[in-house]
């Protein structure tokens, strides 16, 4: 049987035994691979599963041009973001190629807010030569849906990085099972 064939339970019983696989799995992966530490569902195989696949999709999105494959960005991003219990505010640097050069956590908020300061995204994006960015943000409410603030912050970081020819490709906000892009909602 192909792996791609296999449920969800049979792929955990593969990675961790059956035994502790029945014992974990309740018909979701969600709650197994943003456990946190120490609780009932956290076991380090599962912590290390999830920190591998993060570092094979971080290699691949290194080796494309990220324009090309946005589903790639998006499922590295949201593989990333997801299971916070507040905001964070992360930026994809990229070269003129729109290959990656660094990903980097610039911000951390509450629950329901992060303050983001543009002048150190201008200061960071020229420390590492960037040519382009792509930000992303998540929601911890579960909800990818942008808020006002959020698009008005997009709009004011454009214009800052504009001004030292970086140019803002997309901002992806993060829900539970989706991201929302501004660049296609049209609102970039």
């Amino acid at each position: 049987m192909s792996i791609h064939a296999r449920s969800n339970a049979e792929l955990l019983a593969m990675l961790v035994g059956k035994r502790k696989a029945d014992k974990l799995y309740r018909n979701t992966l969600t709650s197994l691979f943003f456990a946190k530490e120490g609780s009932s569902h956290y076991i380090k195989e599962l912590v290390a599963a999830k920190e591998l696949v993060k570092r094979s999709l971080n290699e691949e999105i290194q080796q494309l041009d990220a324009l090309n494959s946005p589903a790639k960005v998006a499922e590295y991003l949201k593989l990333m973001l997801r299971g916070y219990e507040h905001e964070v505010f992360v930026t994809l640097f990229l070269d003129t190629q729109n290959r990656l050069i660094a990903t980097e956590e610039l911000f951390r908020g509450t629950l329901t807010n992060t303050a983001v300061y543009p002048r150190e995204v201008v200061k960071r994006a020229l420390f590492l030569n960037a040519g382009n960015v792509i930000f992303a943000h998540n929601h911890p409410s579960g909800l990818a849906t942008p808020s006002h603030a959020d698009k008005v912050l997009t709009e004011t970081l454009k214009q800052a990085l504009a001004l030292v020819d970086v140019k803002v490709l997309d901002h992806l906000v993060i829900g539970d099972a989706v991201a929302v892009s501004f660049a296609e909602s049209g609102w970039l």
